[in-house]
Order: C-alpha cells, then sequence, then structure tokens
C-alpha cells in the first residue's frame, strides 16, 4: 500500500488574523499533488507547519496513520519530510557537496571522506545534468543553480514526502524539463510529492490532483485531468476574471520620449540602445541571462557602466548610486523582492515610507501621524491583506509583498516618472496577476513611463505597448504587440 500524508482540522492563527482555518486533506503517494490559491490563500503556512518550522494551533498532520509531532525541520527530516521553500536554504560559504550532504556527510576513521563525498554529488550533478563543479561554493552560483542545489539536497534524503514551493520561478525551460523528469521519478517511487505553483500550464502538465485553498480555507480536491483552466481559476478567485489580457484598460497617449538609452556597456552589456516615452509601457523579453536585469541595475546607478550615454527627461545624467535615480523620479522593483526590494523585519509602514523620511518630518523628527496616513491609504489603494500597517513585511504573503514595494514607489509623496518593473508577477496567484496587470496601465495612464521584465513570454507580449527582446547582453529586436508573436520573440531570444 502506497504512503499518504493527511491534514486534519488544521488550523493556524497569527495576531488578528487566521491563516488557517479547519484544513483537512489527503496526499498520496505515486501522486503529484498540487496546492493551489491566491496569494494568502495559507499554502506556505500549510508548508511550514509540514516542515515543522511552524505548529499548527489546532488538528494534526499523520503519517501514514502515524500522528506526526513536528517542533523543528530537523524532525520533519527525520520524519522522512523535506521541502523545497522558494527562499534559498544554502550556507553560501560551503560547497555544493557539503550543501547537498549537510546534515550527512559521509566519514571515515573520524573525519570527513571527501573523495566519497565528491563522488556522490558528482552522481546527483550528472542525474540533474547541471554544468557546475561539486567544489565551487553556492554563493557563486547563479540563483537557478541554487535552487538546484536545493533539489538536489531534498532527492538525496530520499524522504516519503517531497514539496517544492515555486520550483521553477528561477529555471530555464532545460531545468524545468530536468526538474519534471525527477519528479515524474519520484512519482514512479511511490513517493509523496505536494507541488505548489501559480503557472497553471505546469500544474497541467505535471500534477494529478489539485486542492484548492482560498482565504485559509479548502475548497476542493480536484482531478487535474477532469478539470479546465476557467474552472481552476474560478475556484481559486471565488469569481470568473474572464479574459485578463482583453480586459485591461490601457494608456493610448504618450508623451515625449522620457528615457534614451545609448550604447550602454558594461562587463555584461554590449552597446545596448532604446527610448521609452512618457505613457508607454516597454516589455523586455529574453532568456534567463540574457542581460535584463543588467540593464536596469545600470539605468538605475546599482551597477557601473563602462561607457554609453543616458538621457533622461532631456538631460544626459550620471547616476553613480540609485539615491541619484530615486531623487530624479527613477524607481525600481527588483527581481528578488525578499533579498533586495524588501527589509523583511520592518513593518509595512516602514517599508513604504522608506525614499519620503524627509518628507514626513515635523521639525527634526519623523511626523507619527503623517507617516501612518501615508502607508494606511497605500495599503488600501492596493488592498493589502494586513490588519495594520505595522505588520512584519516577512509575514505577507508574495502578492502582498509586491504591493508594498509599489506603494513605496507610487505613493503621493514620490514623483516617479519611470517604473522599472522587474519580474513583478514571479510567485504571484493569477488574481492577483491580473490587479498588476491593471496597476502598470494605470500607471501609464498616469503618465508613468513602464518598463514592465518578464520571463513569461504571455504576460509581455500581452501587457506591453512594445517589447525588445535580449539575448546576451544585446537588443536583438524591437517588435509592436501586434508584431510581437511568442515564436517571433523566441527566434530573437534565442538568435546568436
Amino acid at each position: 500500500m502506497d504512503k499518504y500524508l493527511e491534514f486534519t482540522g488544521i488550523g493556524k492563527s497569527y495576531p488578528g488574523v487566521k491563516a488557517l482555518d479547519d484544513i483537512s486533506f489527503r496526499a498520496e503517494g505515486g501522486k503529484v499533488l498540487a496546492l493551489l490559491g491566491e496569494n494568502g490563500a495559507g499554502k506556505s503556512t500549510l508548508l511550514k507547519i509540514m516542515s515543522g518550522d511552524q505548529q499548527a494551533n489546532e488538528g494534526t498532520v499523520s503519517l501514514s496513520g502515524e500522528t506526526l509531532s513536528l517542533s523543528s525541520p530537523a524532525q520533519a527530516i527525520k520524519a522522512g519530510i523535506s521541502v523545497i521553500y522558494q527562499e534559498r536554504q544554502l550556507i553560501p560559504s560551503m560547497s555544493v557537496m557539503e550543501n547537498v550532504f549537510l546534515g550527512a556527510l559521509p566519514s571515515k576513521n573520524g573525519f570527513i571522506d571527501y573523495k566519497k563525498l565528491r563522488a556522490d554529488t558528482v552522481a546527483l550533478i550528472e542525474e540533474f545534468g547541471l554544468p557546475i563543479l561539486p567544489e565551487t561554493p553556492a554563493m557563486f552560483l547563479s540563483i537557478a543553480h541554487q535552487q538546484m542545489v536545493e533539489i538536489m539536497k531534498a532527492y538525496r534524503r530520499d524522504s516519503a514526502v517531497i514539496a517544492f514551493d515555486e520550483p521553477t520561478a528561477p529555471l530555464t525551460d532545460t531545468e524545468i524539463s530536468t526538474l519534471f523528469r525527477i519528479i515524474r521519478e519520484l512519482r514512479g517511487k511511490g513517493k509523496i510529492v505536494i507541488y505548489v505553483s501559480h503557472r497553471l500550464k505546469e500544474i497541467f502538465e505535471i500534477t494529478d490532483e489539485i486542492v484548492v485553498l482560498k482565504d485559509g480555507r479548502y475548497v476542493a480536491t480536484l482531478q487535474t485531468s477532469a478539470t479546465s483552466e476557467p474552472e481552476l481559476i474560478a475556484a481559486m478567485v471565488g469569481r470568473d476574471i474572464g479574459d485578463t489580457y482583453a480586459n485591461l484598460s490601457r494608456n493610448e497617449k504618450y508623451g515625449d520620449v522620457l528615457l534614451e538609452v545609448r550604447g550602454l556597456t558594461t562587463d555584461m552589456l554590449r552597446s545596448v540602445s532604446f527610448n521609452i516615452r512618457a505613457g508607454e509601457v516597454v516589455g523586455f523579453a529574453g532568456l534567463v541571462g540574457s542581460g535584463r536585469t543588467e540593464v536596469m541595475r545600470a539605468i538605475f546607478g546599482a551597477d557601473a557602466i563602462d561607457s554609453g550615454e543616458i538621457k533622461f527627461d532631456g538631460e544626459t545624467v550620471k547616476f553613480r548610486a540609485p539615491k541619484d535615480a530615486i531623487e530624479r523620479g527613477v524607481a525600481l522593483c527588483p527581481e528578488d523582492r525578499k533579498e533586495q526590494g524588501l527589509v523583511l523585519w520592518r513593518s509595512i509602514e516602514d517599508n513604504i515610507i522608506m525614499p519620503v523620511l524627509a518628507k514626513l518630518k515635523k521639525g527634526i523628527f519623523l511626523d507619527p501621524k503623517a507617516s501612518e496616513d501615508l502607508a494606511i491609504n497605500e495599503v488600501e489603494r492596493y488592498s493589502i491583506k494586513t490588519p495594520t500597517v505595522d505588520k512584519i513585511v516577512a509575514e505577507l504573503s508574495g502578492g502582498n509583498q509586491q504591493k508594498v514595494i509599489l506603494g513605496r514607489w507610487t505613493n503621493k509623496l514620490m514623483k516617479t516618472k519611470l517604473l522599472i518593473l522587474d519580474e513583478p508577477t514571479k510567485g504571484i496567484d493569477v488574481g492577483t496577476k491580473a490587479e498588476i496587470y491593471q496597476m502598470v496601465c494605470d500607471f501609464a495612464k498616469q503618465g508613468m513611463a513602464v518598463i514592465f521584465i518578464s520571463s513569461e513570454l504571455t504576460e509581455v507580449i500581452n501587457v506591453a505597448d512594445r517589447i525588445l527582446v535580449m539575448h546576451d547582453g544585446e537588443i536583438k529586436g524591437d517588435l509592436t504587440r501586434e508584431e510581437a508573436t511568442e515564436e517571433n520573440v523566441l527566434a530573437l531570444a534565442m538568435s546568436e
């Protein structure tokens, strides 16, 4: 008989918030079960309870009928449960092989057996088809390869239960194919596989069953093969969101050229040139490593520029640091919102008011009422789900964290003229994605120039007014929305 993991009456509360309420369902061995729901539905909280990182206030978790008492991640691993989170859990200074076998390092005569450690890691690397060396420190790997090392670490434990939380967000198509092959092998071995993703295409490709959560409650268990995408979205969101892209209210009037980039060259970029007008949404497409993020960091003053010219609002500018760019009205929502965009252990209010502290002073001190009012206004404007602006940002869902960043750069005290959004919908549910798409169009209507970067071709093509395609640090094409089919964009993205 295959093993099974069962949640019975799981409840979890935080001050002012009921995160989970009477969650009950079963995940069976030999199947891949998707855990689906909008941001804030309770998926991550449930995974943290399953991993021993948090404890439920009510209910039980059992494995094949045996009730588990999981007070720490170490206990969960010992019980046969591995969870691969969006946030990487690697030790940056340690090598790939030390991270993969952490807690189970092979020994010989009382010392670490590095020969066996290396050989075992090489075997895993070859099985995953990765171009990395076992001795390389984790900090020197790309984000995508760090994620694959996380997956290898869980895979080598041979756990009965393996849960993946948005595993493909940083991965290339080739790496995603490798991951899906590994998941199918796990399913074939009778493992219990739980898969969390907002990419519906992946859900239909790799899963057998789908458990839908909404607002911390169980909604339904659906058979993937018998479910359509509209049915799934309706179950998640509680309503029919229609054709997301067709329903967008777009800006039709552009202003003068706001940003002009000519011959921008860095260690990663080769003579990049483009412009964007006020009120225009320009999308950047390309494969992972094509240089999209590097262009934005150079413009924002975060990375040094070797040569080239940037004109902003009619003047040649040299932003030597992000502070210079912010003062001129340039804002960047970075690709990694947790590591680069937010101060996770500070409040919503603190994160929103950061760039406008000087404007919130009364004399030499911060005006607490003005500060709170500004934060409350952004919470209400963006419908951020929180009981108070004092809530710690780390405790918010991914979608609400993204809205906090948007509130920071678009509040009434900011004078943002150019808004750069780097992967703004990564790890965000379909309902919130639709909200963000309309926000982008609304920013453009307000006269902002918006740069929209996404690895999801469909959304770049349908949200942007114009699409620039990058490959190997160069812009290979400049397409209108009508010209930008997936085939045309991919051909340029893969061109030499």
